[in-house]
């Protein structure tokens, strides 16, 4: 048993769409095939991943010392210590080889991605989905039926005014999403607030709604909208500030009462101790968003955990940024918070399985081994492409 091959393909977006910060319109992402030599009904199995949205495809240092790495490894010693199935966690001690600590971001995405992939492959092997092989390995065995999903949306786009962005808001109750994330901080704080009183209006209640500055903020606009945001009483406020700017992020927990969400941006077990020790978070009630693709992935995520929980975290507050296959059978298997969705927005990367449903803000799990991209057409079929 072994992996014999690994490819990457970079893949753009194509997306109009903007938040406070940047728009889409440059944006790739990459797409991995891992291929080993188990053979089932006659065809290798592959495990597949991308890596997520909103960080660039990251191709060059797959193929240029990650992807070589893994391949000139001894296959046994890629193996559990049964030899019954690929060992993630030594896979991804194989890719940091020779790596220097610090600068995470350059190689966080590029070895989440893979390492996603090889877990994608690991449970096919074992002929399971893999939010069940996460929950045996991680979670006492607790796999949930359904989980809480939220829906993204909000964007700023071109004719897009608050008519616009209610209608799209009533689509998705229709849809069956009982919470909503807007994007505030692109637009004048007036005219942000409201775009928000026109939100609430349309989903009933200002703690059904959720807010994202994207990072946009300095220390005065920060205050700013905080302070105007402050009575609403919102879901949660996500990414008030730079991602590394834990002086400021205390400060707004000292007098924002409401949730605060963020670490979309970090990518280290570091940079999540440093956010909880320094930022003034507050484990009652605050949300932690890590992107696990893009964060060395989910053996490296699961040390993540276990560093939270030593500082008194629990799990339900983490809702992994990531509207996709990936992001739903990690919240799964380790029984997170919940899981975002982004219907209709990247393309073939956004959503899930072309069978799933969303019901009373909870969506439905699917049987397929794996991740279960097979059962979300458009994207798989390109996926196939690149081993084609």
């Amino acid at each position: 048993m072994k992996i014999v091959e690994i490819r990457e393909i970079s893949v753009p977006l194509k997306s109009s769409l903007r938040n406070s910060v940047f728009d889409f319109s440059e944006m790739t992402t990459s797409v991995v095939a891992v291929i080993s030599d188990v053979m089932r009904s006659g065809k290798p199995l592959i495990g597949y991943a991308f890596n997520s949205t909103g960080r660039y495809a990251c191709g060059e240092q797959m193929r240029s010392r990650l992807i070589p790495r893994i391949l000139s490894a001894e296959p046994d010693s890629l193996l559990d210590s049964q030899a019954s199935n690929i060992d993630p966690a030594k896979v991804l001690a194989r890719m940091m080889l020779r790596e220097k600590p610090g600068g995470h971001t350059e190689r966080s995405v590029p070895i989440g991605t893979i390492e996603v992939a090889v877990w994608d492959l690991v449970a096919k092997i074992a002929d399971k989905p893999l939010y069940a092989v996460l929950a045996e390995r991680f979670n006492h065995g607790h796999i949930p039926t359904t989980i809480p999903c939220y829906v993204g949306g909000g964007w700023y786009a071109p004719g897009k005014g608050v008519a616009e962005l209610q209608a799209e808001m009533r689509s998705r109750k229709d849809e069956g999403y009982t919470v909503m994330k807007v994007k505030v901080g692109g637009a004048p704080l007036t005219e942000d607030l409201k775009r928000l009183d026109a939100a609430i209006e349309v989903m009933g209640s200002a703690n059904q709604i959720a807010v994202d500055a994207n990072a946009a903020w300095n220390r005065e606009s920060a205050l700013q909208y905080a302070k105007a945001l402050a009575p609403y009483g919102l879901r949660w406020l996500e990414e008030p500030t730079d991602p590394l700017d834990y002086a400021l992020m205390a400060e707004l927990t000292g007098f924002y009462e409401a949730p605060i969400a963020t670490a979309e941006n970090l990518f280290s077990t570091q940079d999540i101790r440093n956010l909880l020790q320094f930022g003034g978070l507050r484990s009652d009630r605050d949300i932690i968003q890590i992107d696990v693709p893009q964060s060395y992935g989910i053996t490296q995520f699961s040390r993540t955990l276990e560093m939270m929980q030593a500082l008194d975290w629990q799990r339900k507050s983490v809702y992994p940024h990531g509207g996709n296959l990936m992001t739903l059978a990690i919240v799964a298997g380790f029984g997170l918070g919940g899981c975002e969705a982004y219907p209709d927005v990247f393309g073939a990367f956004a959503g899930f399985a072309d069978d799933s449903v969303v019901e009373n803000g909870m969506i439905n799990l699917s049987d397929r081994p794996g991740i279960g991209f097979e059962g979300q057409e458009k994207l798989f079929g390109l996926m196939q492409s690149i081993t084609a």
